[in-house]
């Protein structure tokens, strides 16, 4: 009798992990959702959610918060991903909420930081009791703390020093009414994994993750595409560069960097050799002090 060694590879085992926290949250909570952007990560956590439960259809909805700053291609994206599989889409408007008088808009015209408020009140009138995220611990220090399952009171706030163990991966999902728990299953990838699973499972993606010719001006070392929503200042000259997106956010505060990865085999070996994580190279609301993503995590932010 000849026996073959069965080998995973490292994509192999970071997908069965996903998967298996997808169904554990799935058959452990009652009304959970799956926060989807039209990014990177939501995408290949969509991806994971559709092979978890394939060939039924995905038994939750998707949310997004809709900051009405978004990227064009990022939202046309999102509207057709979801359509084509068939999921429910919970939109989160955060222009509603400020026309209902629930947040105000910044000065500087950001509303990264309203949008907190706004994904409290969604969790809150649709019971949602668990929030699947596409955070990754490689990301950002705060996101470096987290557990797989990440445990919010019933005001929506995290404590980083009250966090359950997770020996032997054993989750525990228990929570009390008004509480809930966010989800975060790309924990343990980093940015070249979500590449390198997109490029195995041929996934599609916006196209400003390619690079392309694109407006922009510069401002503390980053690329900002000229748009209605970011204008450039008093001397910042706009001109053309060919440059792509790392990551997706809010436009006001989302940067582009300089590159000619225009397929997925480019984009890998450009961040195979960087050394500076997406969030770092260009997301300016991470720049306003050391440990701001953590003081919006426990307002409540993923």
């Amino acid at each position: 009798m000849t026996f073959h060694d069965y080998q995973l590879t490292q994509i192999d085992i970071l997908e069965a992990e996903s998967i298996h926290i997808i169904r554990e949250v799935t058959a452990e909570l009652e009304r959970p959702a799956l926060l989807f952007s039209g990014g990177k990560d939501s995408i290949v956590m969509l991806r994971l959610a559709e092979k978890a439960f394939w060939p039924a259809p995905i038994p939750f909805p998707v949310m997004h918060v809709d900051t009405g700053h978004n990227f064009p291609e990022v939202l046309d994206f999102r509207d057709r991903r979801v359509e084509e599989l068939g999921v429910n889409l919970v939109v989160a408007s955060v222009q509603d909420a400020i026309d209902r008088g629930l947040v105000r808009e910044e000065p500087n015209g950001s509303r990264n930081r309203i949008q907190t408020p706004v994904l409290l009140e969604a969790v809150e009138k649709n019971r949602f009791t668990a929030l699947f995220g596409g955070a990754r611990r490689d990301e950002e220090k705060a996101r470096a703390k987290e557990r797989v399952f990440s445990f919010r009171d019933e005001f929506g706030q995290w404590d980083p020093k009250d966090q359950r163990p997770e020996l032997w991966n054993l989750y525990n999902g228990r929570i009390h009414l008004g509480e809930s728990i966010r989800i975060f299953p790309l924990s343990n990838w980093t940015e070249l994994d979500v590449w390198q699973y997109i490029a195995r499972e041929q996934i599609e993606v916006p196209s400003i993750y390619y690079a392309h010719e694109r407006e922009v001006f510069e401002r503390d070392g980053m690329y900002f595409a000229s748009n209605e929503f970011c204008r450039p200042r008093d001397g910042e000259a706009t001109f053309t560069k060919k440059v792509r997106y790392r990551t997706v956010g809010d436009a006001t505060l989302t940067a582009a960097v300089a590159s000619d990865a225009d397929t997925i085999e480019k984009i890998i070996e450009e961040i195979a050799a960087t050394r500076l994580t997406e969030r770092g190279a260009t997301r300016g609301d991470d720049r306003v002090s050391e440990a701001a993503m953590e003081d919006r995590k426990k307002e409540g932010y993923f």
